[in-house]
């Protein structure tokens, strides 16, 4: 029985060692990753709340509505050669802000590498992109408005439409445009070599460090990824 006992609280010992071992490893790994990535990641977490929050409205609102719901087929159509060709424009939006994901990547791995003018080129081809999704929006949206779409009604069905559209779409948009402007920012900070001297200011003070061209990618690839649902839930359901 003594035995036993001893056993059962070298084993609970062990137990709470090992809990207390786990915990630690994980609090040095924490430890390690620089400030900037932290936050960005705790940005991001908190970010896909919101939008968590913003498309599970929207599947509520739509599944709850007693009038009918537009066809997204027949309202994102785009008219090529006196026909409506059901989501051209949003097909096009998405392979643009897909293809500046692989853009924003190769610009990072060309950050690693210390590449400079090809870090800075592929981050402005990424901003570029970015621009012209926004400008594809905004196209959008000045069509849809001069159709008779409002936050509060529509033409084609329940009124609820408008609020959510405006709203979900909006809302992204405006990461975009952020995130745009951000890398127009950087690409020149990059640019000028202020990463390989040093210089002061906004993210340069670490000697070659091109960390922040990471952290812009994570931002990049986390809207590109929004999109995606976005995507799939407004524009194809």
């Amino acid at each position: 029985m003594a035995e036993t006992h001893i056993a059962g609280s070298v084993a609970r010992a062990e137990g709470w060692r090992g809990i207390s071992e786990d915990w630690s490893s994980d609090q040095r790994a924490f430890k390690s990753a620089s400030w900037g990535k932290a936050m960005m990641w705790i940005f991001l977490l908190s970010d896909t709340f919101v939008f968590g929050c913003f498309l599970l409205s929207y599947m509520t609102v739509r599944m709850s509505t007693t009038q009918p719901w537009p066809n997204p087929s027949e309202v994102f159509g785009l008219t090529v050669g006196g026909e409506s060709v059901p989501l051209l424009l949003i097909a096009i939006m998405t392979f643009v802000l897909i293809s500046s994901s692989g853009t924003m990547a190769m610009a990072v791995n060309c950050g690693y590498r210390r590449d400079r003018v090809k870090t800075a080129v592929l981050m402005l081809v990424t901003a570029a992109l970015g621009a012209t999704f926004v400008g594809m929006q905004a196209f959008e949206w000045t069509k849809l408005i001069h159709e008779g779409v409002r936050p509060w009604g529509n033409p084609w069905g329940a009124p609820q439409f408008g609020s959510a559209f405006f709203m979900i779409t909006g809302f992204h948009g405006t990461h975009v445009t952020i995130g745009v402007i951000f890398l127009i920012i950087m690409a020149r900070k990059v640019l000028r070599g202020d990463f390989e001297t040093g210089r002061r200011g906004f993210f340069t003070s670490r000697r070659g460090n091109y960390e922040i061209v990471e952290i812009t990618g994570l931002y990049w690839h986390f809207v590109d990824l929004v999109w995606v649902f976005i995507f799939a839930l407004f524009y194809l359901w």
